[in-house]
């Protein structure tokens, strides 16, 4: 049998394809029955030893070399780094990244943090009571018509 593949795409498909984010190319041939495309592609620091997803897939949480687990958004940007003790060597999160989980070897010792990512609320121009300089501010959303 004779099996031809043909693909459609701009020149970025064609780079995806031919391996230009230092990806593999993949093996022609009938043996290899998988295809595949690079999706995303980010920077990370230091080695990864580790990582792990939410599985609402808003975040992606990384274990490197320089002790630190890095929490990334889907898309590949930083939302911050959470410091780990040496020897941590595997993590794992809940399904919905609330609870980071650190497994560490060197002592023999499992960890769990509660995580949270805070979001900042651009509330200018918008209705306030009290010092406008409060260390904390509550929004209420509520609909004005």
């Amino acid at each position: 049998m004779n099996y031809r593949k043909f693909y459609a795409g701009g020149l970025l498909s064609f780079l995806l394809a031919t391996g230009a984010h230092g990806v593999p190319l993949p093996q022609s041939g009938q043996d290899n029955l998988v295809e595949w495309q690079v999706q995303q592609q980010w920077p990370t620091k230091g080695k990864t030893l580790d990582m792990v997803h939410a599985l609402d897939g808003k975040s992606v949480y990384i274990l490197n070399d320089e002790n630190k687990v890095q929490v990334f958004t889907n898309q590949g940007k930083l939302q911050g780094s959470i410091p780990v003790a040496n020897g941590v060597t595997s993590i794992d999160i809940a399904p919905q990244g609330e609870t980071l989980y650190l497994v560490n070897n060197q002592n023999n010792t499992f960890s769990s943090l509660s995580v949270s990512l805070v979001h900042t609320i651009d509330t200018t121009g918008s209705p306030f009571e009290g010092p406008a300089d409060a260390p904390v501010t509550l929004s209420i959303f509520t609909d004005f018509e």
